[in-house]
């Protein structure tokens, strides 16, 4: 619990006067006692799926050419192998073989740290402080007679791994392993998509919670905070809660400058949590007060701009053509032209999973097609400089029938949240 002392409480009265003593305690210490755990049955990751998943990469190294993938702790090595790990100077690598089990190469005094969130049967060699590590994985590659063999680096490497294994591996060819990553990754199981569906859950349950207490001079810092205490209480990880406010919600990201709600502002809130490490995210736009004319208009653009890119959302289709064809409708309002301002400045959406923004994106020229288990964000805000901007974004995977939506989008600027 934050404890907020009475000087600092009327040093921020003083500054924010438009702001209530009773509205600043709710913003520091809010009662989260109506809200309840939505996640104590999640269902993790199971053996036999993180099985699957390696034999998956396996065929796909095959199908491929490539003899190993060489992957640094992040997204893609918690998918292989479950290991949750930081990256630091100090080498930690996950190998996975075209054939046989995965090998984990770190340093000798992290393995029974390492050991703790390795999921899949595995070796594991390790590395002293006065050893080179590429050497290491050098030796497995030889030990495993993969040596001559192509060695798949993830696309989130660092160079001094690329570089190392180079250096430590003389003649060995290095090349992306995107086909056996990605080709495993951008394809999401029933059990992954059941997690963003949950995160997802808890997102609009903080949203609905957070809604409700936004008031007249607060910033969106404040605004942003109670959304993640909220999130936590229902028991998802707060990855972001931004909240934009007034001529602010024109930049996609943000401002530095600090701006207040105020009567006929918009309020335009970008949040997302993860559960069990899926993510949601999901984006609402509200005026606090009446809204006007143009904002409603604006508003109903952004919502009908959402329902173009599902339409176009088509199993084979190429991922480019969902944003060419929202481009196509604001481009018919008048807005643009391609990402020019005032209009859609940003991509329509992104791929999501274990990250927040994975590959593909719904963006002018991606040729990748759309396929069942594929899993994107649909966020075709639009932005007018120096006035205001309205997002609305829910995310949505594709079945064997088409795109399904896993939040359902707002039909009035009088109902935010549905």
């Amino acid at each position: 619990m934050t404890i907020i002392s009475r000087r600092a409480l009327i040093a921020a009265a003083t500054a924010a006067p438009l702001l209530s003593t009773t509205a600043l305690l709710r913003a520091a210490e809010p009662d989260l006692s109506s809200l309840s755990n939505l996640t104590k049955d999640a269902v993790p990751i199971q053996p036999a799926e993180r099985a699957a998943r390696l034999a998956r990469a396996q065929a796909l190294m095959k199908a491929n050419g490539i003899g190993a993938v060489l992957i640094e702790p992040g997204s893609s090595m918690i998918y292989f192998t479950g290991i949750a790990w930081g990256r630091s100077e100090r080498l930690t690598a996950a190998i996975l073989p075209v054939e046989g089990a995965p090998c984990v190469v770190t340093p000798f005094f992290e393995e029974p740290s390492v050991r703790q969130t390795l999921a899949v049967p595995a070796e594991v060699r390790v590395w002293q402080e006065d050893q080179d590590p590429l050497a290491v994985v050098a030796g497995l590659l030889r030990d495993r007679k993969l040596a001559g063999q192509p060695v798949g680096i993830e696309e989130t490497a660092r160079f001094f791994a690329f570089n190392g294994l180079a250096r430590a591996l003389p003649g060995a060819k290095l090349v992306s392993a995107n086909p056996v990553v990605r080709g495993c990754r951008m394809r999401k199981s029933a059990a992954e998509i059941a997690l963003m569906q949950l995160a997802t859950q808890v997102t609009l349950a903080a949203y609905r919670w957070t809604y409700d207490r936004v008031e007249r001079g607060m910033t969106g810092a404040e605004i942003g905070a109670l959304m993640n205490a909220a999130t936590r209480a229902l028991g998802g990880a707060p990855e972001f809660a931004l909240a934009l406010i007034g001529p602010a919600a024109a930049l996609p990201h943000g401002s530095r400058e600090v701006i207040r709600v105020a009567d006929g502002q918009v309020v335009l809130m970008d949040c997302g949590c993860a559960v069990q490490g899926y993510q949601s995210d999901v984006s609402r736009s509200w005026v606090h007060g009446r809204a006007s004319t143009a904002q409603r208009r604006v508003w109903d653009q952004v919502a009908r701009g959402q329902q173009v890119a599902l339409a176009a959302a088509r199993n084979g289709t190429p991922a480019g053509a969902v944003d060419d064809a929202v481009r196509r409708y604001y481009e018919s309002l008048g807005y643009g032209p391609g990402y020019r301002l005032p209009g859609l400045s940003h991509r329509t959406g992104h791929g999501i999973g274990l990250d927040g923004h994975e590959p593909v994106n719904l963006v002018h020229g991606e040729t990748t097609p759309l396929a069942a288990g594929m899993c994107f964000s649909n966020e075709p805000g639009l932005y007018l400089p120096g006035t205001f901007g309205i997002r609305l974004e829910d995310c949505f995977h594709m079945t064997e029938a088409g795109p399904r939506w896993f939040s359902t989008p707002p039909t009035s600027i009088d109902a935010p949240l549905g």
